[in-house]
């Protein structure tokens, strides 16, 4: 360019099919310096976010996605999943949107399901690879959070926390007496954890402060865990027949589909409690129920239910359990902790990148 100083280009590029640039061509004349500003704007990526996510992960998709997110405060309709899918390159979605080879259909130009969740179990993964598009979801970042609130289960059964709490508000207590709302010990009892990956380490963790004898039962052993927390390794119906306490903390699977039945129930003692902050259908509910009513098992702490949100007819009515809307993960740190992790693993797969978590890594590679 005649006439020209020196020029500086200053190019951001977001993605291979998008990039916005601006070139500055700096030059200068007799009398002085102009500076020339040219841009080009190509079309951005869209992405649909089913339901509305912390701020820290939405900023992140804004910066460089065009973003339609779900404007209400519930759970998307089968048609509007399917027509917030439709159009998008990407899709940020919760373990309540099903995810299936139908919805999947509906785009063959999507790139990448990103779920804001550990599990994936709502995530067709067999027809999602099939099309080459990678599941990603957001594990480690919500480990200490739901152990911490399956350790507050745990202590709301034992103690009759929340019972006693209605007794109060009701107008009940009229003083301290020798055996009103008696409750089980924690410290040097026996904690059986049936599954011991990140979240049941925690527990093993948390667990040691009290003193408590534990048992693990998983598909594999750990024998890091069984050395730090002087874990042992139990067959499941032998856990179950020695805990006092019994926490759950395995993926859903066809295998792990109501682990805890009728069958398992009857194994357990009847001062044991039992705790799943893990999903709901590990548990066959109406059995729980039945199990609680006859006080074969003295209680249960529940975050999560076969059908959520409904409940298993009788488990409402029930004072020896302790019901949580699913709040594993909730506290603000962690919430934000997911959304960005979520938000990054879908930007990293539209920049052709590896993202941090993908539970189908072999599509990466095509």
């Amino acid at each position: 360019m005649a006439g020209c100083g020196q020029v500086k280009e200053g190019i951001k590029r977001d993605f291979p099919w998008v990039r916005k640039y601006m070139i500055y061509v700096e030059y200068e004349e007799n009398h002085g310096r102009e500076l020339k500003k040219m841009t080009n704007t190509e079309q951005r990526p869209k992405v649909f976010v089913t339901r509305l996510i912390p701020e820290a992960g939405m900023q992140l998709l804004r910066e460089s996605c065009d973003v339609e997110v779900n404007p209400e405060d519930r759970v998307l309709s089968r048609e509007e999943l399917i027509a917030g899918v439709k159009e998008a390159d990407a899709l940020l979605c919760l373990l309540t949107d099903t995810i299936d080879e139908e919805l999947l259909a509906v785009n063959p130009n999507l790139k990448v399901v990103s779920n804001y969740a550990v599990g994936y179990n709502n995530i067709d993964v067999q027809a999602a690879t099939k099309r080459g598009i990678p599941v990603c979801n957001t594990p480690g970042v919500l480990t200490d959070a739901t152990a911490d609130t399956a350790w507050a289960l745990l202590m709301a059964a034992a103690r009759r926390v929340v019972e006693a709490d209605r007794f109060v508000r009701e107008g009940k207590f009229k003083g301290w007496g020798p055996m009103l709302m008696l409750g089980a010990d924690v410290t040097g009892k026996t904690l059986g954890l049936v599954g011991m990956g990140r979240i049941g380490q925690a527990m093993a963790q948390r667990a040691t402060g009290f003193e408590m004898k534990i048992l693990y039962y998983d598909v594999q052993r750990y024998p890091e865990a069984e050395e730090k927390y002087g874990a042992v390794y139990r067959p499941l119906e032998e856990l179950l027949a020695e805990s006092d306490f019994v926490s759950l903390h395995v993926p859903l699977l066809p295998s792990t589909h109501h682990i805890i039945g009728e069958k398992e129930l009857e194994l357990m003692k009847p001062s044991a409690i039992l705790v799943n902050s893990a999903r709901g259908p590990l548990i066959d509910e109406a059995a729980l129920v039945k199990a609680l009513q006859e006080r074969k098992i003295a209680a249960a702490g529940l975050d999560v239910f076969e059908n959520e949100p409904e409940l298993a007819e009788g488990l409402a009515e029930l004072d020896n359990v302790v019901l949580l809307p699913h709040l594993g993960s909730a506290t603000y740190d962690t919430r934000d902790r997911m959304a960005v992790l979520a938000a990054n693993n879908l930007l990293a797969v539209l920049r052709n990148e590896s993202p941090a978590h993908c539970v189908n890594p072999e599509v990466l590679q095509k």
